[in-house]
């Protein structure tokens, strides 16, 4: 299977996982804390399927990097967390690192 399209899947099921988090209320509430569960277990399996094809250096700074820019996103839209121009600024900083990491930069596989 295509490892993009396995870390593509990795980050949806963390970004699930993080959003069942703050759902859970400490864990006092089943479905989301079985939601954070299985997001967080399905993220890492994925992640170490992708690990087998590409450079974990590369693979982690877009694990990482989108999974801070979704979790930053989701808190904005669906629990109306603040956001301003300089959040917005060093997001788009983290996604400019993403993309010299991996279509610029010898770390990744070309």
């Amino acid at each position: 299977m295509n490892p993009y399209l396995l870390l593509a899947v990795a980050i949806l099921s963390e970004l699930l996982g993080t959003t069942a988090l703050e759902l859970s209320e400490g864990f006092s509430r089943p479905l989301p804390s079985l939601g954070v569960v299985v997001g967080y277990g399905l993220a890492f399996y994925l992640l170490s399927l992708t690990l087998e094809e590409l450079p974990v250096g590369a693979v982690y700074t877009t694990w990482a990097a989108l999974g801070i820019v979704g979790v930053a996103s989701i808190g904005v839209v669906a629990f109306d967390e603040p956001i301003d121009l300089a959040g917005v600024v060093g997001m788009g900083l983290v996604l400019c690192g993403v993309y010299v990491v991996n279509v610029i930069s010898e770390m990744s596989v070309h």
